[in-house]
């Protein structure tokens, strides 16, 4: 923890604030405890009362708890309905302040919430807070699970979801190709895939009736979306093009093989005979969108190729280079889950399709419409 005497917080309020982003990103559990008042002055070198200042604020929050004789600790969490009624309710004056001064100033209720699941996602990323749970039967828990590639979009249908149907959504970031294989294997309730067929320049239905061989399936449309190159705000390097990929001083982080991002990266270099030979970090592998925002933004790599939202939540620029399809699919036999249901009403919604538009890069037109509806 370090201070701005420069800044113009004041000294308690920034203590006050880094305390707290401590423990959002998990360097502080509930109930550790915090040093005291006297040592964390010296490590700070500020005035004993200025973190006593802070200590207090924090408590009166709710964030420590003071125990006389012992310290100032991380308020734990409980599973006591009283406590957990508390929570809930401070955690809806929170939101519905921060939901008040946007609209106050103009935004949208769709601006809002598609500002917030970017700002989610980042600090996701940046804490490294994201959780990949392990491969069990979709039928084995009263949630949804949905496997495949990777989108915000997905964040924003969990949210959806939990408010309109009550149901809890687990995603599984396995690449496109992975999801239709947990769909298969009865892994997951829905498979998320943005797959080309080169050959018949068709998305996803030509790998489902590979994978999922006799096995009917539905095909529904999630949003069309933009891919293009991620890089710094500025472009300090002077990138155009996908050509540039092979230039020599520049460092590229690609995704995971299996993605449909990776396929629909292969198909462009094939395209244009670009040899990925050539392409400094094409060996680099990351599993989400987010992960090449995150490696571009931290200049790990100067280009990665990845849609408009992770661009935005990253502060990075963006080259739009193709428009390609995402899509949702369901083995036939599941279409009478309440699972199932619950995420065809919500998909079909138009607060649901509002929300996605809002991110930025998606076209919404067709989403939850059936594209394909496959007899095995």
């Amino acid at each position: 923890m370090a201070l701005d005497p420069t800044n113009v917080s004041p000294l308690h309020s920034q203590i006050e604030a880094q305390v707290k982003l401590a423990i959002a990103d998990g360097r502080l559990g509930s109930g550790q405890r915090l040093p005291s008042v006297r040592a964390m002055a010296g490590v700070l070198g500020v005035h004993a009362n200025t973190v006593s200042r802070a200590y207090a604020a924090l408590v009166r929050d709710g964030v420590l708890t003071a125990r006389k004789g012992s310290g100032t600790f991380v308020a734990r969490t409980s599973g006591d309905p009283t406590l957990q009624a508390e929570r809930e309710t401070r955690l809806q004056s929170i939101v519905s302040r921060a939901l008040v001064e946007a609209l106050s100033l103009g935004f949208s209720p769709g601006e809002v919430e598609a500002s917030f699941a970017l700002r989610v996602a980042r600090f996701r990323r940046e804490a490294s807070l994201s959780r990949r749970p392990t491969a069990a039967a979709a039928s084995s828990g009263p949630g949804l699970v949905v496997a495949g590639s990777h989108d915000l979009a997905l964040d924003l249908l969990a949210g959806h979801l939990r408010g309109l149907a009550g149901l809890e959504m687990t995603s599984r970031h396995t690449g496109s190709l992975g999801g239709l294989i947990a769909l298969a294997r009865d892994e997951a309730h829905v498979a998320g895939c943005h797959l080309l067929d080169e050959e018949s320049g068709e998305y996803n239905l030509p790998f489902v009736k590979r994978i999922l061989a006799g096995v009917p399936a539905v095909v529904v449309n999630l949003a069309e979306r933009i891919q293009g190159l991620l890089v710094r705000r500025g472009n300090p390097k002077g990138i155009s093009t996908l050509g540039d990929l092979v230039r020599g001083d520049l460092t590229f982080i690609n995704r995971q093989k299996g993605s449909g991002t990776r396929v629909l990266l292969d198909h462009m270099l094939r395209q244009r005979g670009l040899d990925p030979d050539r392409v400094r970090g094409y060996d680099v592998e990351v599993d989400t969108h987010m992960a090449v925002a995150d490696a571009v933004a931290s200049g790990r790599a100067d280009l990665g190729l990845g849609i408009l939202a992770a661009a935005r939540a990253m502060d990075l620029d963006f080259l739009p280079q193709r428009t390609e399809r995402y899509d949702l699919v369901v083995l036939r036999s599941s279409l009478n889950r309440p699972q199932v249901k619950a995420l065809r009403r919500t998909v079909e919604s138009a607060e649901f399709r509002d929300s996605v538009r809002n991110l930025g890069g998606y076209d919404t037109s067709r989403t939850g419409l059936v594209l394909a509806d496959w007899t095995g």
